[in-house]
């Protein structure tokens, strides 16, 4: 899911769907300059960073998200009003290399206050894939070695690891009280409640996982490899970063090896993606699968329902506790 995709044309016709707003945001919308009445705007550029500034701005932000409701953040295109926004707004949050569009727009626009998330979520390499692939034909081993080229060495999906979102939201905070320097204070406190409330959720998901240090986690693509790094799991990716990239027969063969040397009890798919291979092979191991969700969007319903970043990522440690072997 490194993967820096041709953003197509910049200029595409999507219109732009700001996500509903959530505790502690004001209404949605983009305001001008920095004051009590409109202000700060925030421009997030998918909604793990949505949730970050919204929770450290409260009333004094209002967040702009460029990623409409439940769609895919890497397959982003910008519309023209989107790109003029990026230019436009107070503070714009994003993550290097993992929405081409947004890189675009940000190297064309320039925005005097942007926080770049790779800066400071320390990312690191998960394939997932670490037993190699054995078996290949020399053309699946080049198909595979291109595909790993594409990606990269780092893994974007840091927001995984609550300890990491929590650096990005100090981060966040800094900016906004260069943009706004007279709610500086205000913004370190929304840093310091996002902060303790991150390190309540780590502990509860460390509590929850204690007895499942080292069990496999097998999932339809390598998009949990921060979660198990802090939780002491073993990550194995049907796919790798790319959930769009079919498995190779062998890797699939590889996966049967996993499951049956490891007494793996169930196979995770995940939202926004297709669980069709997952659930194909979870039929044919005879094995069960579970959903868990990477957390790149959130869909109006969840979002009418009162569902965040918290509870969604209590629903994955849900999920874990029940569908991995612990001890």
């Amino acid at each position: 899911m490194t993967t820096t995709r041709a953003a197509g044309a910049v200029l595409t016709s999507l219109v732009l769907a700001g996500t509903a707003t959530l505790a502690g945001c004001s209404a949605q919308g983009t305001g001008g300059a920095a004051g009590e009445s409109d202000g700060v705007t925030v421009l997030a550029s998918f909604y793990p960073l949505q949730y970050v500034a919204q929770q450290i701005g409260g009333d004094l932000v209002t967040v702009d998200n460029l990623t409409p409701p439940a769609a895919e953040p890497h397959d982003l295109e910008l519309s023209p009003a989107q790109v003029r926004e990026i230019g436009t707004a107070d503070l714009v949050v994003y993550l290097s290399g993992f929405q081409a569009a947004v890189d675009e727009g940000i190297e064309a626009r320039a925005p005097e206050h942007v926080v770049d998330a790779a800066d400071t979520a320390e990312l690191v390499a998960h394939t997932g894939t670490e037993e190699g692939h054995e078996g290949e034909t020399a053309e699946e081993h080049a198909e595979h070695a291109e595909d790993e080229h594409d990606h990269g060495a780092a893994d974007p999906h840091f927001w995984l690891d609550p300890s990491r979102l929590a650096t990005v939201g100090q981060a966040v905070a800094d900016e906004l009280a260069a943009v706004d320097p007279e709610h500086a204070e205000e913004y370190a406190d929304g840093a310091l409640r996002l902060g303790q409330q991150l390190d309540a959720l780590d502990q509860e998901l460390a509590d929850g996982l204690a007895a499942c240090q080292g069990a496999t986690l097998v999932t339809s693509h390598t998009a949990f490899g921060y979660l198990a790094d802090r939780y002491a799991l073993e990550q194995v990716g049907i796919s790798e970063l790319d959930p769009e990239v079919e498995p190779s027969p062998a890797r699939l063969r590889q996966i049967g090896d996993v499951v049956k040397e490891n007494g793996v009890t169930t196979l995770f798919s995940e939202t926004l993606v297709s669980p069709k291979v997952t659930e194909t092979l979870a039929d044919d191991l005879g094995v069960r699968t579970a959903v868990l969700d990477p957390l790149e969007g959130l869909s109006e319903d969840a979002t009418a329902a009162g569902e965040d970043y918290v509870s969604v990522m209590r629903a994955n440690l849900k999920a874990l506790e029940e569908g991995l072997v612990c001890a």
